[in-house]
């Protein structure tokens, strides 16, 4: 059985040159769908980005505009504060810049939300 809709425009009801037009739905079958016990294996090898945030600073344009190789920039965080970890834009994990191979890595502290969980607490 189709539904149909009808759209009309605060335009058009002050045109009344223009035409409304009735749109048609189809309505959807349902389809019984089963998965696979391994489909979140797919999820389990995706690679996601995550952003590390060391600091943060404000600066005037005019100063911006200054910078060039060299310069220094002083963030919030003294070095004894643990970094944030995030994962699309929100914060999920903290820790420690580390150095690992001659490159920068981060030790996890903590993970935001399992303070208080019960695999923890065992």
């Amino acid at each position: 059985m189709a539904q149909s809709a009808t759209v009309e425009t605060t335009e058009e009801k002050q045109d009344s040159k223009k035409n409304v037009q009735t749109a048609e739905f189809p309505e959807a079958a349902e389809v019984d769908v089963k998965g696979s016990g391994g489909s979140i294996d797919i999820l389990l090898d995706m690679n996601v980005p995550i952003t590390v945030t060391i600091g943060q600073t404000s600066i005037p344009v005019r100063r911006l505009l200054q910078l060039a190789p060299g310069s220094v920039i002083k963030l919030n965080k003294s070095l004894d504060e643990p970094v944030e970890l995030y994962l699309s834009g929100s914060k999920f994990a903290t820790g420690s810049v580390v150095v690992v191979d001659g490159c920068f890595a981060v030790k996890i502290k903590q993970i935001i939300g399992l303070e208080d969980s019960p695999e923890k607490n065992n």
